[in-house]
């Protein structure tokens, strides 16, 4: 079999018929939007079969899969989450977001602005997911502090969390990427702040079009707490003891006063001889000594009065403690994906009751247990306020209360700064490192350049090495499931260039692009072309993939009109971030989705006005930073 390398030298004539494994090529990648947008599997299940699929195919030559796995971006966006990791646990964004929840006056409009700006510088150095999952539980109690709506914040706080990623070379992981098929290609890579010249700018416009424009766009909305109408978050838990002259004993849970859902009696956990009984309520036999967990909730009032009901079955309330009406969020990373509440055990493996569940706008509150659970959906839980720490540690969801704020009964501890300046440290030392080597490189050749995936990898080490994470805690800040899709995805990219696929693609939207455009103005029409093709393209789309498959297909365009492919290049690389007008097209917009109450036209209606302005801005600044044909 032909070596893919050797096919990669070898280019179709253009006006020819297209060969077998261009054929191929092209069913595979609309297989994988299919995939993708369909949501048949998880987005590293699909990558990774696709790259196999590849292989099986003949596309990319057995010998050369393992290629895909050298590349660093996937090494070097690891160590990131590390570093990211260490600036969570730290607490280091939550302190500033604390501090602007005491500080901003409680204006709609100063509210977006202060919160835009620490959410977008934020994430020019950390993971983008991250920085929302941080400031959503802030953003959160100071809309109810200051009784704003939280539709009013929400938005902008993912919007904008977008807008910093594209300022940096490690803003996003989709950056990374690109960076990484610029250097398979031969052609030179991107530096630290590369991007800023397009990505600042971007960030600032976005900002300001969301900070004058967001409160009229924006619906002042309910979360599902409020168009449920739960008045009272706080709710008692009561820890009951079923003692030798209760009436219950021997009769099945649900027959039983304490089984009933109509009195608004939760069942959160039973303890039968010092264990946690772990089997559905539906199967319960009351003995006597058991230990139950409730709390007495319903959600227009009404509940069972606690002393009435006690005395009535014949329990013995022996404390009580603090629960919380809550919201959590199921990211796309999350165990429960796919599953469905009783499938999961979810009561007794989170010690959580379900009152409702949020989806596309619409509360559901029966027929609860068999609903597969979908990302994006936000769970309404009654929980004990001490169990929001073990709830954050699972990961299988995104908290609207923060586990500390909760805590008034308890002194707060005091912050430790050194975690913090320690870690803001590292991260520092890493873009200074890597920028200052690489311009003192081009000053003087002797001089190395350290590369991105080398000072990122020693920068996690040092932050391992100084007890700031352990290599557990560092384990778990990698979202591993992002790595192994875009290790899968790259194979596909290699496979687009060895076969001449993405040679071929080129040369048809060029020539059919000459049809009606003048030859002075054909690179500005193609880079406005192909901003708006990646943005479209990555609504439906992961952005990492968008970007991998239209790279290699900008570099053969650009050699096709005779130009420099780097203006080309820095449009995929910017467009296929801005996922602003549908809630699918990014994973923090699915994150604040239910917590803000939105409908599918807020979206709409908010994003579609940046996109605009990011193509516009992207595309004007693009040629000017980036000639077509340099002097």
């Amino acid at each position: 079999m032909q070596n893919s390398r050797e096919k990669s030298k070898e280019s179709p004539p253009f006006g020819a018929k297209m060969s077998q494994e261009i054929v191929l090529t092209l069913l595979v990648v609309i297989l994988t939007l299919v995939a993708f947008v369909r949501e048949w599997s998880s987005p590293d299940v699909l990558a990774l079969s696709i790259l196999c699929l590849l292989v099986a195919l003949g596309l990319i030559d057995m010998a050369d899969m393992p290629l895909v796995f050298r590349n660093e971006a996937p090494l070097t966006i690891a160590s990131l989450f590390i570093i990211g990791g260490a600036l969570e646990k730290s607490g280091a964004v939550d302190q500033i977001g604390r501090l602007l929840q005491r500080r901003v006056t409680g204006g709609v409009r100063s509210s977006i602005l202060a919160f835009t700006i620490v959410a977008s510088f934020f994430s020019a150095w950390m993971n983008n997911t991250a920085i929302v999952a941080i400031l959503m539980p802030v953003v959160l109690g100071f809309a109810r502090s200051k009784d704003i709506p939280a539709s009013k914040l929400l938005i902008p706080l993912s919007y904008s969390s977008i807008l910093g990623g594209c300022c940096t070379l490690i803003g996003t992981s989709t950056n990374l990427l690109v960076n990484g098929s610029l250097k398979d290609l031969g052609l030179e890579p991107m530096s630290m702040f590369t991007l800023a010249p397009i990505g600042v700018p971007l960030a600032i416009a976005g900002i300001g079009y969301l900070t004058i424009f967001g409160p009229k766009l924006l619906p002042s909305r309910s979360s599902i707490t409020g168009s449920l109408e739960i008045d009272f978050r706080a709710v008692p838990l009561h820890h009951l003891l079923i003692g030798d002259g209760a009436s219950i004993i021997g009769e099945k849970l649900f027959d039983t006063p304490l089984g009933s859902r109509e009195a608004g009696i939760h069942v959160l956990e039973i303890r039968r001889r010092g264990a946690r009984l772990m089997v559905p309520l539906s199967e319960v036999i009351v003995e006597k000594n058991d230990r139950f967990l409730v709390a007495l909730h319903r959600r227009r009032g009404g509940a069972a009065r606690a002393e009435e009901l006690f005395a009535k079955i014949g329990a013995e309330e022996l404390s009580s403690i603090d629960g919380i009406v809550s919201e959590l969020v199921i990211p796309a990373e999350s165990s429960l994906a796919g599953r469905t509440l009783a499938a999961s055990d979810f009561r007794q493996r989170y010690n959580c009751v379900v009152l409702a569940v949020h989806r596309n706008g619409v509360n559901i509150t029966s027929r609860m247990a068999e609903l597969s659970l979908e990302r994006g959906d936000t769970l309404l839980v009654i929980t004990a306020v001490n169990n929001l720490s073990s709830l954050k540690l699972t990961r299988d969801f995104v908290l609207t209360d923060a586990p500390e704020e909760k805590q008034d009964s308890k002194p707060a501890a005091p912050v430790r700064k050194w975690p913090i300046i320690f870690s803001w440290s590292i991260l520092g030392a890493v873009v200074l490192i890597v920028s200052l080597t690489d311009i003192f490189s081009r000053i003087n050749p002797s001089v190395p350049s350290i590369p991105i995936h080398y000072a990122a990898m020693v920068g996690a080490l040092v932050l391992l090495w100084g007890g700031i994470l352990t290599p557990r805690e560092a384990y778990a800040s990698i979202d591993w499931q992002v790595l192994l899709m875009l290790y899968g995805l790259l194979g596909l990219g290699m496979a687009m260039q060895s076969t001449g696929t993405a040679e071929w693609l080129a040369k048809h939207l060029v020539e059919i692009t000459r049809s009606f455009v003048a030859p002075n103005l054909l690179p500005f029409v193609i880079l406005w072309l192909v901003f708006l093709f990646t943005s479209m393209l990555t609504e439906v789309l992961s952005n990492n993939a968008t970007a991998v498959m239209l790279v290699p297909i900008v570099v053969k365009l650009a050699s096709e009109i005779g130009v420099e492919p780097r203006p080309f290049i820095m449009a995929v690389t910017v467009a296929a971030s801005c996922a602003f007008t549908l809630p699918m097209g990014y994973q923090t917009h699915m994150m604040v989705y239910g917590p803000g109450g939105y409908k599918f036209s807020d979206y709409i209606r908010t994003g579609i006005p940046l996109n605009l302005l990011a193509w516009v801005i992207t595309c004007t600044i693009v040629p000017i930073i980036w000639p077509f044909n340099p002097a």
